[in-house]
């Protein structure tokens, strides 16, 4: 599979930051960007706004995050991400997210 070449600063920093807890690929998405971590999907990119995904962790982590949705029409209610200079919070949230977000499905068979 061919990888998106990010194509912005904010994004970069996204995956350099992220990077530390594991492989980290943002893909574009009908205007914003997907963020991967070890291939499971953990929040959006929009508007130079990281979005986390809500899990029991990302819940209790981040429990002082504004939630919003991540782009008009969105079902999902998100954490709005900005603690990027917390080093010490990053390994304990990725991983519990990590652990907590379902396995990526099979694709279907044609």
């Amino acid at each position: 599979m061919k990888e998106v070449i990010i194509v912005n600063e904010f994004n970069e920093y996204v995956r350099e930051v992220f990077s530390a807890a594991g492989d980290i690929v943002i893909r574009s998405m009908m205007g914003g960007y997907l963020v991967y971590l070890n291939g499971k999907l953990i929040g959006d990119i929009c508007g130079n706004e990281l979005f986390l995904k809500r899990t029991p962790t990302s819940d209790r982590l981040l429990a002082d995050s504004e939630l919003r949705y991540p782009y008009e029409g969105s079902k999902t209610l998100m954490h709005v991400f900005d603690r990027f200079e917390d080093r010490a919070l990053l390994p304990e949230l990725l991983e519990g997210m990590y652990a907590e977000l379902p396995e990526k499905k099979p694709a279907k068979a044609k």
